[in-house]
């Protein structure tokens, strides 16, 4: 984000007016899709939701299942490179990891001790943990941390500082001198190989971004755990569908290898947006910057423990998915972004963000006109496809935590869950369309092992 408010793409970042302007317009024409069919004749009520479900089914189960197939015939070997461009050596300056941690007291140490456990393949590895304003115990620890770990280097920032933390990763990068850098969450842990794994990976790839597929950490805790288990793996089935067949990979902020020159081309992190992670995905896009994806090795984190952090989180994920389709839309329509692409980020559009909006205004629509829902052939779609890479996630033998067994009860919860996206979508898209932007890091709370435990014990004594 450069310094004058623009965007690197170049065009000037939509201020609060036009974000609840554009947001209102989405709101407005997904309500229309949603109730006008129940004023067509009874006959014909059905045809727009089954034309949708045709063409975004048959385009989302050509991402899922072919790439799917396509790993499993004889003779493909899970993770291994395709042919590309002659690696390049990640030089004599080693690997940055860069952590922006606020009251992170449960988790910074394991972090630490878990990153001194990484093997880089050349260089050194030096950890930067960006302080952002804690209020609990963090910097004595950090402090502590310091004497026994001469590769950590921590920075600064006051709690009022702004910029969230697309600001503390900001702060980060004037004191980064590798080639590349790894973002990680305070609670990410990882394996010993990652690096030495990823770098070449990436490198023979000519990748300017990689993201690991994030594992939960403590997927049998709760049911709630259990769910964000079975999304985590459906997320990187597709994802990795998505890269196979020419369309987009999105960054999810834990786990992400960046390459230094690329982001600093890109502007950086991006300080007026509540999701750093996919807001750099687009601006990376629009630089045709290639973005991967690996299923392992894997990055673990903490899923959320109770509903109402879920909310508040996946209100987040909403507003910063949304806001970014609204920023950058000028260049996505342009001729950077090819047509194949164009075509993947309507479908993804559609199906992530306007079939729930839309779904809410078919509900108020019946309910006004005492007629029969009618955008259930586009939903039957959707929960089949995300049912359907469910179980090839959770069936594909991956490292790190184990995924839950693929039970009919656990298959039913996993879709079941997926729900709340229905919620949520309306919810923020009708709050992004009448209230001003109010940037605030609202971080998850990390419990770290002893707080997953406790949650653990707790729920088998209410069960």
């Amino acid at each position: 984000m450069a310094a004058d408010g623009s965007t690197t793409d170049g065009h000037r970042e939509a201020g609060p007016g036009g974000r609840r302007g554009k947001s209102a317009l989405f709101v407005i024409a997904c309500g229309w899709a949603g109730l006008m069919p129940h004023w067509l004749e009874p006959g014909l009520r059905l045809w727009p939701a089954t034309g949708m479900a045709l063409l975004l089914g048959g385009y989302s189960l050509y991402t899922v299942l072919v790439p799917a197939l396509d790993r499993g015939r004889p003779g493909d070997r899970e993770g291994s490179p395709s042919p590309g461009p002659k690696p390049q050596d990640p030089g004599p300056d080693g690997v940055d990891v860069v952590v922006a941690a606020r009251d992170e007291q449960a988790v910074i140490a394991r972090l630490v001790e878990r990153i001194g456990m990484l093997r880089p393949t050349a260089g050194d590895l030096r950890l930067w943990v960006v302080d952002d304003g804690s209020s609990d115990r963090t910097p004595e620890v950090l402090q502590e941390l310091r004497g026994r770990f001469p590769f950590l280097q921590v920075l600064r920032r006051e709690a009022d500082a702004g910029g969230g933390k697309s600001g503390a990763l900001n702060m980060a990068l004037p004191h980064l001198r590798a080639r590349w850098m790894l973002v990680l969450d305070a609670d990410a842990d990882l394996q010993p190989d990652t690096l030495e794994r990823l770098l070449p990976r990436a490198e023979a790839l000519g990748w300017s971004a990689v993201q690991m597929r994030k594992a939960v950490a403590n997927p049998l805790t709760n049911w709630l755990t259990r769910a964000q288990a079975m999304e985590m793996a459906l997320d990187a089935v597709i994802q990795e569908g998505r890269l196979e067949q020419g369309g987009v990979v999105e960054l999810r902020g834990n786990g992400q290898l960046l390459r230094r020159d690329a982001l600093l081309a890109a502007g950086g992190f991006n300080e007026a947006t509540v999701t750093d992670d996919l807001d750099l995905s687009f601006r990376l896009l629009l630089q045709e910057q290639p973005i991967g994806i690996v299923w392992d090795p894997p990055v673990r984190e903490e899923a959320v423990l109770s509903l109402a952090a879920l909310w508040r989180q996946r209100q987040r994920w909403a507003e910063g998915g949304l806001q970014r389709f609204f920023d950058y839309a000028p260049g996505l329509l342009s001729e950077r972004v090819s047509g194949r692409r164009k075509l993947d980020l309507l479908c993804f559009f559609l199906l992530q963000y306007a079939m729930p909006m839309v779904a809410m205004a078919d509900l108020v629509g019946a309910l006004v006109t005492l007629t029969a829902p009618t955008i259930w052939p586009l939903s039957f779609v959707a929960f089949g496809l995300s049912g359907c890479s469910i179980l090839l996630g959770c069936r594909r033998s991956s490292e790190g935590p184990v995924f839950p067994r693929m039970t009919p009860w656990n298959l039913a919860l996993g879709i079941a869950y997926l729900g709340h996206w229905f919620l949520v979508i309306p919810w923020t898209s009708v709050r992004m369309a009448l209230f001003p932007k109010r940037l605030v890091w609202a971080k998850t709370l990390h419990l770290g092992e002893a707080g997953c435990e406790d949650a653990a014990v707790e729920e088998s004594a209410i069960a």
